[in-house]
């Protein structure tokens, strides 16, 4: 599992327990009510409305505040009229950046994202100038412990997945957008617990960074991160497992 992986992975884990549960309860509103704006208010036949719910359930977040950031999505409740917006550009080492926000004030938003870029040795760039470095990936993660990764190969190869990585005691199935649903459905059907599953952009290529460049460009992640109007954070940089735990800490 490469470094951005790594990252996002303890990114995933420290959410859950995130003491600051209020910002994260309204980024996953955000993403509820863009869904089910997008594509219509049943989980049913919105896979990407139910995965955003199931997100939502990972936090504990109650089902009034899923049910009403749905309404205001379909319109049926006042909402803020919010809309999608990437960012592209470079960290310390030269390392790819790809933000996605949703916004209400396009303007406000990417001056405040070229200032965070700008405060840790990064660069905003144009729009397309490393998104084709990435390609989007259904990505599903779980404990190693559950099965064996012979049985476990044979049964995501089925369902769809295209490979199957493993690090540490964590595996990682990767799969086409489309065959997400099917590889998750699965995996629950054989009682396999999913740590996590989602649509990411996954790098072709990785540029390895280290020392002061390492520290700078993990800062930068968690500032980009911790913005109110961004909704996730894409990279390319690979870096040693040990510094990666040391930032997260």
């Amino acid at each position: 599992m490469s470094g951005h992986n790594k990252w996002a992975s303890i990114k995933h884990k420290k959410m859950a327990m995130d003491a600051r549960r209020g910002k994260m309860f309204t980024k996953i509103i955000r993403e509820i009510m863009m869904a089910a704006k997008m594509g219509g208010g049943n989980p049913d036949s919105n896979p990407q409305l139910r995965m955003a719910i199931e997100r939502a359930r990972s936090i504990n977040m109650p089902n009034d505040n899923i049910q009403r950031a749905i309404k205001k999505g379909i319109g049926e409740e006042g909402g803020v009229a919010l809309e999608p917006v990437g960012y592209e550009g470079y960290g310390p080492g030269g390392v790819a950046i790809l933000v996605e926000t949703l916004t209400d004030n396009k303007r406000r938003t990417a001056a405040e994202i070229r200032s965070i870029f700008s405060r840790h040795n990064g660069n905003l760039g144009e729009s397309g100038c490393v998104s084709w470095m990435f390609e989007r990936k259904g990505v599903l993660t779980l404990k190693k412990q559950q099965i064996d990764e012979e049985k476990l190969l044979s049964l995501v190869l089925d369902a769809g997945a295209d490979d199957l990585k493993f690090e540490n005691d964590v595996y990682e199935i990767v799969c086409a957008p489309d065959k997400l649903e099917s590889v998750k459905k699965s995996l629950e059907e054989n009682k396999i617990l999913i740590e996590s599953a989602a649509i990411n952009l996954i790098p072709k290529n990785t540029v390895r960074v280290e020392g002061k460049e390492a520290e700078q460009l993990l800062k930068l992640l968690d500032e980009l991160e911790e913005h109110d109007d961004v909704q996730s954070v894409h990279s390319n940089f690979d870096m040693p497992d040990e510094l990666i735990e040391a930032m997260s800490r």
